[in-house]
């Protein structure tokens, strides 16, 4: 192994980053390929997903509002790329490929400095501020969704972007060949709500009373699995009970996920860069209610990919009302191939090799 090339991965913040960090880890292992992560304090707490994979942490600076937070962000930057070098200098690797944020920009700078060729994984539908910042001296950059037509890019990447899927986890892609579950006249309707990574409490309001408000044949078709947040799991649990739905699982962590999508006919929550992927990859169609406070509206032009070819739906939160969401639930008990056939169009969307790709990328830039 110690022949083997080594690729420095670099991510951190959140599960939406360090999630493709993980699926290219796992393929370059499996491929005879070192991988080693290079990581914030804040993707810290993700590194289960890194089983063992060499973990080193930096400091990494985050645009912080005022003065004073622009400083402190500044000399967080400037010293975690102080410690890039120092690491990529030791390390030696053959390449890092960096998915984008704040946390990743250290060590791929550093690489960059030296010489070291990289590479670069965007995850949503919006190039990032710190791929973009990157993007000039980067081998590559890998997409998950075609670059938006509305907007202009640079040549930088332009020229160098691919589109090859957001690299999920082996237990999603195996959801590929799990058929989506029968829908009959009779037979249960399964739905499954997140509401992103910490839960979104507007998720455990209008659910619920959307659902309670069903006559009471279609509520005892229902089958419902929802993650909420800690803070609103008693008042969920109370808005089920009075509702008289009664086959109702309700958690703030699930550590089966993929096992609840299999079984689901619906999903509905947050359109995350992975939640798409991911949704996608399975085949399961969706009721998207992106996070409203993103200045790009990332997680809504995430979720239109998909809307425009009948996979999904998108729901602002602004219009994600009881009413709204009732009327939608209705439609599908009332057509029951609506769900099947907008399954089989968010299939159509999915890149199960999405991690292959970013790897063969990964391995081109160290051969040339």
């Amino acid at each position: 192994m110690s022949k083997a090339p080594l690729i420095l991965i670099s991510a951190g913040g959140t599960g939406g980053h360090m999630s493709p960090a993980s699926a290219l880890a796992s393929d370059l292992i499996k491929r005879g390929v070192r991988a080693e992560l290079v990581t914030d304090v804040r993707g810290a707490k993700y590194i289960g997903m890194f089983p063992e994979v060499p973990v080193h942490i930096l400091k990494s600076g985050t645009a912080h509002s005022g003065i004073l937070g622009k400083v402190k962000g500044a000399i967080n930057l400037a010293s975690g790329i102080i410690r890039g070098l120092a690491l990529v200098k030791k390390l030696k690797p053959d390449a890092v490929i960096g998915f984008g944020g704040y946390p990743s920009v250290p060590a791929v700078f550093a690489a960059q400095i030296k010489g070291i060729p990289t590479g670069l994984h965007e995850q949503n539908a919006i190039i990032g501020k710190a791929n973009v910042f990157l993007a000039p001296k980067a081998k590559f950059i890998a997409l998950s969704l075609p670059l938006p037509e509305d907007m202009e890019f640079s040549h930088h990447i332009t020229s160098k972007s691919a589109i090859t899927g957001n690299p999920v986890r082996p237990e999603i892609v195996a959801l590929k060949d799990v058929p989506y579950p029968p829908l009959n006249e009779g037979l249960p309707l399964d739905v499954f709500v997140m509401g992103g990574s910490l839960g979104a409490t507007v998720f455990s309001k209008v659910v619920p009373e959307a659902l309670g408000r069903l006559s009471s044949d279609k509520k005892a078709r229902l089958r419902v699995v929802q993650q909420c947040r800690k803070a609103d799991l008693d008042e969920a649990r109370e808005l089920y009970d009075n509702s008289e739905i009664k086959n109702v699982n309700l958690a703030s962590f699930f550590d089966d996920v993929d096992k609840k999508i299999a079984k689901a006919h619906l999903f509905i929550g947050r359109s995350g860069a992975s939640t798409v992927a991911e949704m996608n990859i399975a085949g399961r169609p969706a009721i998207y209610v992106p996070y409203p406070y993103h200045k790009d509206q990332q997680q809504k032009r995430n979720a239109q990919s998909v809307v425009d070819k009948g996979g999904a739906w998108i729901m602002e939160e602004k219009d994600f009302t009881a009413d709204a969401l009732l009327e939608r639930v209705e439609m599908f008990f009332d057509d029951l191939k609506a769900l099947p056939h907008a399954a089989s169009r968010a299939k159509e969307c999915g890149l199960p090799a999405a991690a292959k790709g970013l790897a063969d990328l990964s391995l081109k830039i160290i051969d040339n």
